[in-house]
């Protein structure tokens, strides 16, 4: 069971009486007393008075891993448990043997077709739009299970068809040596063939799903992008990392995700951060820092996330039953981003049961909070139509209006056509999101 591996840590006593950092707001000059930037400092810098000692807070979070631990799959059910009126595609993971007899066999067929005088083809699953669906009672997006030939002996697909050969026959390669490249080096084996890197990325995903595998399996994996920090122990190819003693920049996830094994924690939560900036700020004081103050580990994926990271996030909510708090921009962007660690990507649909960490809890920044904590007009940004139009789409997507409080927040900031990073917060001052945001929103357990 999961809960058995975990394994417990001594945790240090909080540091309530940890020295507080100058708030004290710039000099009005005589000649301006109505300043509106000094006053909305003065107005969001006395928050700080609202928070309690660090102990009520970290009773508050104690109450969520209570919480969370009594029952840390809010979707325990499987595509396999429901009756959808149509079949869905999953795929999973499979040793280098199952994956190399699964290319023997496509490979065969496609062998014994152009002997029969049919040329060959490959059946692809469509992974379009109109092949994705939403299920509610998931909370993730699926692939349905319909497929499409790609031909040789057609124009339209020929080229298509002749990556996906070569894709196949490398793989191959990989698993009967039993060696893993990047997804990089795959495409710099042929370059006049696939073209451009995106190209033989799609393919790539292509053959994991017809294959009936995880891109994992087929031993292709990103560059190392995600990194993570905070109290964690993890075993990495059998090398035992501490990610206490990561510095700044903390642990890079390997892009490997079978390498990583007994996982060890005191946390209380995950602090899912969106950005490099605002996990550097949060990761540098490591005595008397945010994660040593509220036991935590922080992960970042530096933006959009890759699948390392997804991957990441899922194994050690599920193995360490801790519960995840999301900090995001307060932008359209930043809630797709969500999203996708949440409920999935469209373009990785197939794969959705084993990438997606249900029930993270945005913390921030929420368009609520630019009123709620001041935040000056000149740190705010004006939305572009774009922007504007990828909120409305969002509001029309299943996942967003089944959560009233996204759906209302949401619809304030396409509203208000404002929006603003997480770093707009440091116009109050570098610490203010470790000394003041965080802490307060944990205290009033504000989040959705």
């Amino acid at each position: 069971m999961a809960s058995e591996k975990k394994k417990k840590r001594p945790r240090p006593e909080p540091n309530s009486d940890s020295e507080e950092p100058d708030w004290d707001p710039p000099p009005r000059s005589r000649s301006r007393p109505s300043n509106p930037s000094s006053s909305s400092s003065n107005k969001a810098l006395s928050f700080k008075k609202l928070l309690k000692p660090d102990s009520a807070i970290l009773d508050t979070l104690k109450k969520l891993y209570d919480s969370h631990h009594q029952n840390p799959n809010p979707n325990p059910t499987s595509l396999s448990d429901l009756s959808l009126p149509f079949p869905c595609r999953e795929v999973s993971d499979l040793p280098p043997s199952s994956v190399e007899r699964a290319i023997e066999s496509t490979i065969l067929t496609a062998a014994s077709s152009i002997l029969s005088g049919d040329g060959f083809s490959f059946s692809v699953p469509g992974r379009g739009p109109s092949n994705q669906l939403y299920v509610p009672e998931l909370d993730r997006i699926v692939l349905k299970d319909k497929s499409s030939s790609r031909s040789f002996s057609s124009l339209s697909t020929v080229r298509k068809a002749a990556v996906t050969a070569r894709i196949l026959s490398l793989i191959h390669q990989l698993c009967l040596k039993n060696i893993h490249v990047t997804k990089r080096d795959l495409f710099y084996t042929d370059v006049k063939l696939f073209g451009d890197q995106s190209q033989s990325d799609t393919v790539l995903d292509d053959v994991s799903c017809m294959l009936g595998c995880t891109r994992s399996s087929l031993n292709v994996v990103a560059s190392e992008k995600g990194v993570v920090v905070g109290r964690l122990v993890f075993s990495d190819d059998g090398d035992r990392i501490d990610c206490t003693k990561m510095g700044v920049g903390g642990k890079a996830i390997p892009p490997n995700i079978d390498r990583v094994s007994d996982l060890e924690s005191d946390a209380l939560f995950i602090l899912l951060v969106e950005k490099d900036a605002a996990f550097m700020r949060l990761a540098e004081d490591r005595l008397c820092g945010f994660y040593n103050r509220f036991p935590c580990i922080i992960v970042t994926a530096k933006g959009q996330p890759d699948v390392a990271t997804r991957l990441f996030l899922r194994k050690m909510k599920t193995e360490l039953r801790l519960p995840v708090l999301a900090l995001v921009d307060s932008d359209p962007y930043g809630l797709k981003i969500l999203s996708v660690y949440m409920c999935g990507s469209k373009n990785m649909s197939y794969d959705s049961s084993n990438l997606t960490t249900p029930d993270i809890k945005w913390l921030g920044i929420r368009p609520s909070d630019l009123d709620k904590y001041h935040i000056p007009e000149q740190c705010r940004l004006a939305m572009t139509e774009q922007d504007i139009k990828t909120g409305r789409d969002l509001l029309e997507e299943d996942f967003v209006k089944k959560n009233p409080g996204w759906v209302e927040e949401l619809g304030l900031m396409v509203k208000t056509k404002q929006k603003a990073e997480i770093q707009a917060l440091s116009s109050f001052g570098f610490q203010y999101l470790s000394e003041v945001y965080l802490p307060l929103k944990i205290q009033q357990r504000d989040w959705l």
